[in-house]
């Protein structure tokens, strides 16, 4: 068939620069495939059509794809590890100018912990994290900041009371969390890496990438890492030839350069 799912990959890629051939085929090609039965579009290249012509089908594309499921403070035990432990090593390591880098942020609720989590042991005013995302439309809404009582739920009470006010259903963080994140787009399989970062958060992503693409993005981290920086990930993920890429692991989810 010309217009395979082969087809279709390389076509998406000239459209959104993502490459969907990093990703784990059967769940993407399910996705997408429900996607265009929910739309009542014959194959993959009326599909193609119809996200070159229609801007809303197109962003639904990109964010059904793009796969954002976050909340602030996702496992609070890996949290109370990198306060206790991680955020005072690397604050006697580096001093509390730490460069911290949130990639595939999503809606904002990580890097936003983040801030939350090391204005225990520094002042705001000198908290600055980088966040990034794939997706154009995600960031906007971590621009936004206005979270769901679900996505808070972990929030310490200290700082939901701190940093949140309620706006009906929803809650907005505040402006003086949101000043300590740049967000910016970026693509981890295509765009360079930032240097000399010394703590890097990136988790529950890269289990939908291929075992290549994953090793290429944890060997591109630890050396985006400066020396003593440490590798944050999710609890679904695991690096399996973390020695012989040069980490040592700290705990189950931390790994340091």
């Amino acid at each position: 068939m010309a217009y395979d799912y082969e087809y279709f990959i390389k076509e998406v890629e000239k459209l959104t620069k993502i490459d969907l051939s990093a990703y784990k085929q059967n769940q993407m090609k399910r996705r997408i495939d429900a996607l265009i039965a929910k739309h009542k579009i014959n194959g993959y290249e009326a599909y193609i059509k119809t996200l070159k012509t229609d801007q809303e089908k197109y962003d639904e594309f990109v964010d059904y794809i793009t796969i954002n499921v976050s909340e602030f403070y996702r496992n609070p035990d890996q949290w109370k590890y990198l306060t206790e432990k991680v955020f005072p090593e690397l604050i006697k390591d580096f001093g509390q100018n730490l460069k911290i880098w949130s990639a595939a942020c999503s809606t904002g609720d990580e890097p936003y912990s983040l801030v939350m989590a090391l204005s225990e042991f520094v002042p705001l005013d000198k908290i600055k994290i980088m966040a990034t995302d794939i997706n154009e439309q995600i960031i906007e809404k971590a621009k936004i900041g206005l979270y769901s009582e679900k996505s808070i739920a972990s929030v310490p009470e200290k700082y939901k009371k701190e940093y949140f006010t309620q706006n009906g259903k929803f809650f907005q963080i505040s402006d003086k969390i949101k000043k300590c994140v740049t967000f910016k787009e970026h693509n981890l399989l295509k765009d360079p890496y930032p240097k000399d970062m010394h703590l890097i958060v990136c988790r529950n992503v890269l289990i939908y990438f291929t075992e290549e693409a994953k090793d290429e993005v944890f060997q591109k981290y630890y050396n985006s890492l400066a020396e003593n920086g440490v590798l944050f990930i999710g609890s679904t993920e695991q690096i399996m030839r973390y020695k012989e890429m040069g980490y040592k692991r700290m705990d189950s989810f931390f790994y340091q350069k």
